[in-house]
């Protein structure tokens, strides 16, 4: 790296010469360690850049299936396409490759060549989706995930992601958390799990949902270093127009396929009550603005009316939760044209966990009693809504996944509560746009879609309670062309 000349300078002093000294070899080889150090990121960070996600195949992990090699005929079967209010007969499906080729009538001559499922009169449906899930925060706790290695969470997020699949959720647009690394993975094939649209951090203001400092870090000082929370990519907290721009920015960075911002107070935040709002309109529009600059949008967690109110002025396009609107605001949502993405919260025995008598646990019953109200708006305004279930930090309610869809026939059609799972809320995913990780169809059964398929034992018309037990009545699951589960053969 240094190297000294053997041209002797006549009227330098006689003090040897300092390039043969230790000191002098061990600065020399540090910095040759550094630069060299350097140039290896710089090109490896250019040839990632490149297109280095190729370089892992589909299958090179044995939790990812072999691709079939012929196209696959799903025959003997009735379809749920993701659009209609009853089961469509005489028809069988077509797959070749990751999309369906086909959906073709059954008095048509099967062609040659293909690998047949035969579904012995089972219903065929797209992959389900949820719009509103913590990839790398429903199954683990808290106290965990404030303290622990992020090595760590991205193994417990990987195996809870395998078994998200495995319940039949092909897709779920993730509501908070740094879930880059574990998409990636996914998506290049290292582990199986079900596609995700990234929000990245959730930003909060200071004293926020998304702030889980300890008092103790009250007051902050200038150029503070970073929370574990932040540091992990759980949440950054924002202050200011500048503030919120430059977090906003930092997550499209990384490859948020759409924004969230915390307008309200929350149930598993310390600091804040439910009737807080969070932000201000120009904040909300510093983050609406830097989104769509990407030409995608921004949601928000939210409860209250003012909250909700001051969010859509600034320019947010979907409204997480919202329990406990008011008829204003209900009719707001609706003339703005904008997203209700909400949960069936109900005080029984599956809500995230919080002691009793805790102030969490109260602030939860005061969201839970508003539920019938706000999908009674929904119902009533005929709002854009999407369904998710918000499980956070409860490594045994994930398994309910399925049966938190099917308490939406409370206020919904069991066939209504299909098509929020599937259709609606992929219209709500492809809303990312140019930032939509998966542009293409979905949540439908039709020539073109990605082939994101469940093959269910029964009628879940008839029937929804079949999609909570999916380890039973799934016989079939494929996602992106590929047979993750076949009971069948």
């Amino acid at each position: 790296m240094i190297t000294c000349s053997p041209a002797e300078d006549a009227h330098s002093p006689s003090i040897g010469c300092l390039c043969h000294s230790l000191a002098f070899a061990r600065l020399n080889a540090q910095l040759t360690h550094r630069f060299s150090r350097r140039a290896f990121l710089s090109g490896a960070t250019a040839i990632a850049g490149a297109g280095a996600l190729s370089f892992y195949p589909k299958d090179a992990s044995a939790g990812i299936p072999v691709a079939p090699k012929l196209p696959v005929a799903f025959t003997n079967i009735r379809i749920f396409d993701g659009k209609s209010d009853q089961l469509l007969s005489g028809l069988r499906v077509i797959v070749e490759g990751n999309k369906i080729k086909a959906v073709e009538p059954t008095d048509k001559p099967l062609a040659a060549g293909l690998e047949v499922i035969d579904g012995g009169g089972r219903t065929l449906m797209p992959g389900l989706i949820d719009a509103h899930w913590h990839t790398m925060m429903a199954a683990i706790p808290m106290n965990v995930l404030m303290t622990a290695d992020v090595g760590y969470i991205n193994l417990v997020a990987a195996e809870e992601a395998r078994n998200t699949l495995m319940r039949g959720f092909t897709g779920v647009r993730d509501m908070a958390g740094p879930s880059f690394g574990l998409k990636r993975a996914i998506d290049t094939g290292l582990t199986a799990g079900p596609r995700i649209w990234p929000s990245g951090a959730m930003i909060s203001q200071t004293s926020g949902h998304g702030d889980f400092r300890m008092p103790f870090e009250i007051p902050a000082p200038y150029a503070a270093p970073l929370s574990h929370g932040e540091a992990v990519g759980g949440g950054m907290i924002a202050d200011g127009v500048d503030q919120v721009l430059k977090r906003t920015r930092e997550q499209l960075m990384l490859g948020a396929s759409q924004i969230k911002l915390a307008a309200g107070g929350g149930v598993a935040s310390h600091y804040d009550p439910l009737d807080v709002s969070q932000y201000t309109e120009a904040e909300f529009r510093a983050a609406v603005d830097a989104a769509e600059n990407w030409g995608t949008y921004v949601a928000v967690h939210v409860y209250t009316p003012r909250a909700i109110q001051v969010a859509i002025r600034g320019g947010v396009r979907s409204i997480e939760h919202g329990q406990l609107m008011d008829e204003d605001t209900a009719k707001m949502i609706a003339d703005k044209d904008i997203w209700l993405s909400s949960q069936p919260f109900l005080s029984d025995e599956d809500p995230n966990q919080y002691p009793e008598g805790s102030a969490n646990r109260v602030k939860q019953l005061e969201v839970s009693a508003g539920t019938d109200i706000a999908f009674g708006y929904a119902k009533k305004y005929k709002l854009k809504t999407a369904w998710g279930t918000d499980i956070l930090f409860n490594p045994g309610g994930t398994s309910k996944q399925g049966k938190h869809l099917a308490k939406m026939t409370r206020w919904y059609s069991p066939a209504e509560v299909l098509k929020m799972a599937t259709s609606v809320n992929a219209s709500l995913c492809a809303m990312s746009g140019p930032r939509n990780p998966y542009p293409g169809k979905l949540g439908v059964i039709e020539a073109g879609a990605y082939a994101d398929l469940l093959l269910i034992d029964g009628d879940p018309i008839a029937n929804i309670q079949l999609v909570a037990d999916p380890s039973k009545n799934l016989v079939v699951i494929m996602k992106d062309g590929r047979i993750y589960k076949n009971t069948i053969a």
